[in-house]
């Protein structure tokens, strides 16, 4: 795991985007949410902590942090009074505590078939403020963006050396000298020291809050008449145990072409048909092959690939006293009877994995447990308005 300046602005933002959510709005914007970010007189009571709640609002936008104990912690507070004060901006300070030499779990398996451990290449521990503005309902609205542009150009006298006599503690500080030259202008204002604004979600609220209302459309008719359907699956946790690519880009014009191109193989029985066809078509014969033998098993399409999973759970597991969870004995089992066979090379103290086969269909090397997805009754109701009119 590669750790270095660049790459710490984005570890307290771990609360951030890396799916569809950042393009949708979790809730739709209420009439005055436009008017809460600049909301006049908002509150600047130096006696107050303004720490982040979950009631601040699911998106937020995240303008710095700092690290450096005490000193930090008063920088951290000094900006959140001058936004709210001189800006009219809602801020707030979030803490967060890193321990990157924690040993972590990764996916996949070591050569003794356990669970593959990992750890970062620079251990260290590390007390982080970040400040934020919120209170925005939803990530589309225009006044998020405006704030954004302004937050980026602002130029606070908490954040000038040369007004507070004291060393910036900012966790980007030192990037600023780094990108200055390029960097340096947005549109015709000057980058400030908060250039490096990002747009996040509140990371007191849960996952689910920011989970797809429901699935696309084009998805729910792929699966339209599948006697074996994930969408049928009544549990909120099923697992993977099988899954088949069927194009390797999202690029439209590469994707017409794949999806529809015939795929060379040796096999007669997927002669003449596309990849993504193929990809169903594993998927389908597993299924019925699982279900002959009485496993609750399901399959689903989307548009890139098809899965084959089993089982209908309503947890993964239980929290311990420790933090972590003890996974569900149902996904355990499934995990292990449908995951890898260990096998040792006669002379050879190492062994390696070898991926189970049904059919001459391949189940993964690692089966996990996945949600199971859900068709929005919003967007069924909306689907049938539109062919009733």
């Amino acid at each position: 795991m590669r750790s270095s300046t660049l790459v710490r602005q984005f570890v307290l933002a771990a609360m951030l985007l890396s799916s569809p959510a950042l393009v949708t709005s979790a809730v739709a914007a209420p009439p005055w949410a436009k008017l809460i970010p600049y909301a006049k007189g908002v509150e600047a009571d130096p006696d107050k902590d303004y720490e982040l709640t979950e009631s601040h609002g699911p998106w937020m936008i995240m303008c710095t942090s700092f690290t450096g104990g005490v000193n930090a912690e008063e920088q951290a507070h000094n900006l959140v009074l001058e936004l709210r004060q001189r800006y009219r901006l809602q801020a707030f300070v979030y803490r967060k505590h890193f321990d990157m030499g924690a040993p972590e779990v990764g996916l996949g398996m070591n050569r003794f078939g356990g669970p593959k451990i990992m750890r970062h290449n620079n251990a260290y521990k590390r007390d982080e403020i970040a400040v934020l503005v919120g209170n925005f309902q939803a990530v589309g609205q225009p006044e998020i963006e405006k704030a954004l542009q302004n937050i980026k150009t602002m130029q606070p006298d908490t954040l000038n050396p040369k007004k507070t006599g004291e060393k910036s503690l900012q966790v980007w500080g030192t990037l600023r000298g780094m990108f200055s030259e390029t960097h340096a202008k947005l549109g015709k204002k000057e980058k400030g020291p908060m250039g490096n604004a990002f747009v996040t979600r509140n990371p007191l609220l849960p996952e689910e809050y920011f989970a797809p209302k429901g699935l696309d459309p084009f998805v729910v008719e792929l699966n339209q008449g599948v006697k074996y359907s994930l969408l049928k699956c009544p549990g909120k946790y099923t697992v993977k145990v099988a899954s088949f690519r069927g194009v390797e880009s999202m690029k439209p014009k590469e994707f017409d072409q794949l999806a529809g191109k015939a795929f060379k193989t040796d096999k007669k029985d997927y002669e003449g048909m596309a990849k993504l066809d193929i990809a169903a078509e594993k998927a389908h014969r597993l299924t019925n092959a699982l279900r002959d033998k009485g496993v609750e098993a399901y399959e689903f399409h989307d548009r890139t690939e098809s899965m084959v999973c089993i089982g209908s759970f309503d947890s993964v597991g239980e929290p311990r006293d420790d933090g972590k969870t003890e996974i569900n004995p149902g996904i355990h089992r499934l995990m292990e009877t449908y995951g890898p066979i260990k096998k040792f090379v006669p002379g050879q103290a190492q062994a390696y994995l070898q991926p189970r086969f049904l059919q001459d269909i391949p189940f993964d090397a690692q089966p996990l447990p996945v949600v199971v997805p859900k068709q929005s009754i919003a967007n069924d109701y909306i689907r049938r308005a539109s062919y009733e009119e």
